[in-house]
């Protein structure tokens, strides 16, 4: 096949394109329209179709004869077990898991929150949800209580799932006491917390408010699948926005499924069967489409991982899971490689197994940067992959489509735009840019089946954020350039969004934390290069006049402060005490210029900054402290 004509098509006539891909899905009915516009004109797919995504995922397959494949593959190198699933298997716990939902009161369109570690039981209870047709959110197990009631607020789900623990590295995470701070904390109170009890922690049960797991679930009677709309939500996932309060990133049920099917053949170069493993959470978009719906609808295996790729027990991890359940494509970020690397440099663990069923590596989460590209394509001697995508579109924009046609790998760009996404680059005032010119990241709309369709319960904020800046496109918030050849190049976010190994973080969250302390005038905060994390957040601090306090303490209360507020993975290690900040005349802070100076990065001085010397004492406090590219 050639990508040139397959991805023309997909752009000149996306309605007849996506018609046919639509009829690769098993539809309880038809839609009627397959592009319209829904009364606030927003661009929808699949209009007037009814279908459940469940039934797409297991019961499809155990009708075609598949029940007895092994489905989901639960490999937790956190507990030295391993557990396979058929779809049989999955469609009685699935079922079960829905029948507690529903005696719980749950019904078509109702929402649960979801607070899991990496048990199967988190996908299953997703599945139980889109099986029920109601909306499920998933909070990425171990968030700090604020970030968790933020989303209690906004989701207003009626149950809770969670677990009595998560395990980090050899440490034992409890989640009931998270959990239970977060409903003090949120204005909105679940009726009901369905709680799965794990052997290493045992979880208080309070009141009737908390219900065991297990027991619940023994004593539900199975639940069929309801069918939904196309256009009815499957799940609302948050991520960061600029203002510190998390966006509810809706996905439809019927874009999802044929874009997720879609997307195993053309992207991954999958086959029903075969195995594939995304290293992920589910709490990432990743793990919602790539560990749970896509390798499901499609018939693959799927591998769920619980654990690190490193010191669980050792940096050989991935390459025994690959070995030990015959991996096919493996998904994971360049983070997780780069600590490999760091521990295992010359790969000598994956000597120990045979990784041959491996055909391709695919990164994704940041940007894979030359040196680990370079270093996997040395040692894994198959095709790395990267390619760049968001939670807003569910699946990848950007992407060396293996399933189409395979392109030569160019370090630092994610190849070409997958079909449907129509990928230009805008000058500031909309004007589109010729090839090795760095401007806006756009997507010409429609974007195609599976993106957001708008914001969960915020029509206005999914306009101001995406949709206003540049009439007829959708802004993706990032910078970049396309070069002569068409090879997207993904140059970081344009706003204040920080990658912390995968994790999206609002740096104007943190500096309003930061501002918080009693001690603070003003701050920034800044992200970063980490070698191991791709980037990590840097405080700048002015105290108060007539304050004393040492620059360890403050450091210290500030760490404190933001993983109490956020959690660990922002990974705040560093507060630096400045005389002031290099601000433009009109007052802004020049954050992009504090982070260029930082990561040793060539940079003009903008004609708009009120004391150009600021910047000298900057870098002489990284110097003393070695932050950056002083250390």
């Amino acid at each position: 096949m050639n990508y040139d004509s397959f991805y023309q098509k997909s752009i000149e006539n996306p309605e007849a394109f996506w018609a046919e891909q639509s009829d690769k899905i098993a539809w309880f009915k038809k839609p009627t329209q397959i592009l319209s516009t829904d009364k606030n004109g927003f661009y929808r797919w699949f209009a007037g179709g009814e279908l459940n995504t469940c039934y797409l995922s297991v019961d499809y397959h155990i009708e075609q004869g598949r029940g007895n494949q092994t489905a989901l593959i639960y490999d937790s190198a956190a507990t030295n077990s391993i557990i396979k699933y058929t779809y049989n298997e999955i469609k009685e716990e699935v079922s079960k898991i829905a029948g507690a939902l529903r005696d719980l009161g749950i019904e078509k369109g109702d929402t649960v929150v979801i607070y899991m570690p990496m048990v199967p039981e988190a996908a299953f209870s997703m599945l139980a949800c889109a099986r029920l047709g109601a909306v499920h959110s998933v909070v990425f197990g171990g968030f700090a209580p604020h970030e968790l009631a933020i989303r209690i607020d906004d989701a207003k789900p009626n149950v809770i799932i969670s677990a009595s623990c998560g395990i980090e590295f050899d440490k034992i995470i409890p989640y009931k006491p998270l959990l239970d701070e977060a409903i003090h904390l949120a204005e909105f109170k679940p009726k009901n917390c369905l709680v799965l009890q794990r052997p290493m922690c045992h979880a208080n049960l309070v009141g009737e408010r908390d219900i065991d797991f297990a027991t619940m679930v023994a004593q539900s009677k199975p639940a069929d699948c309801v069918p939904v709309d196309a256009t009815d939500p499957l799940y609302v996932l948050y991520t960061s926005g600029t203002t510190g309060k998390p966006k509810g990133i809706v996905r439809d049920n019927g874009g999802h499924a044929v874009a997720m099917n879609f997307s195993m053949k053309y992207i991954y170069d999958l086959n029903p069967k075969d195995v594939f493993w995304a290293a992920s959470d589910v709490g990432w978009v990743v793990g919602h489409s790539y560990i749970v719906y896509a390798p499901l609808i499609y018939g693959c295996t799927t591998v769920f991982f619980e654990g690190k790729p490193i010191k669980t027990p050792d940096a050989g991890t991935f390459w025994r899971v690959i070995d030990e359940h015959k991996v096919k494509v493996f998904f994971t970020a360049p983070t997780a490689f780069r600590a490999i690397k760091k521990e295992d440099s010359e790969a000598k663990l994956k000597e120990k197994y045979d990784t041959s069923s491996l055909k391709t590596i695919f990164v994704a989460g940041e940007r894979c940067d030359p040196p680990t590209l370079e270093w996997l394509q040395q040692i894994a001697q198959v095709p790395i992959i990267d390619h760049w995508w968001q939670t807003e579109s569910g699946w990848g924009i950007v992407a060396n489509m293996m399933g189409v046609e395979q392109f030569p790998v160019k370090a630092g760009s994610a190849t070409k735009p997958v079909c449907g996404f129509d990928v230009q680059i805008l000058g500031e005032n909309g004007q589109k840019l010729g090839p090795n010119e760095e401007g806006y990241v756009c997507i010409k709309l429609p974007l195609p089946p599976s993106c957001l369709p708008t914001l969960w319960n915020d029509d206005d904020r999914f306009r101001s954020s995406y949709l206003n800046k540049f009439e007829g496109y959708y802004l993706t918030g990032d910078g970049g350039y396309i070069d002569e050849e068409g090879y997207v190049f993904i140059m970081g976010r344009v706003d204040d969004v920080i990658n912390v190994a995968g994790h999206r973080l609002s740096t104007g969250e943190m500096e309003e934390i930061v501002g918080s302390h009693k001690a603070v005038a003003e701050c920034a905060v800044v992200g970063i290069a980490d070698e191991l994390r791709g980037q990590r957040p840097l405080g700048l601090v002015v105290l108060k006049d007539g304050i004393e306090i040492s620059e360890e303490v403050l450091e210290e209360q500030l760490i404190k402060l933001i993983r109490d507020q956020i959690g660990a993975v922002a990974f705040f290690r560093n507060a630096i005490l400045v005389k002031r900040l290099p601000k433009t005349r009109s007052g802004k802070i020049l954050r992009k210029t504090i982070r260029q100076l930082v990561d040793g990065e060539q940079f003009t001085i903008p004609s708009t900054i009120d004391d150009v010397s600021i910047l000298s004492e900057i870098e002489l406090c990284m110097r003393n402290r070695k932050i950056g590219v002083f250390q």
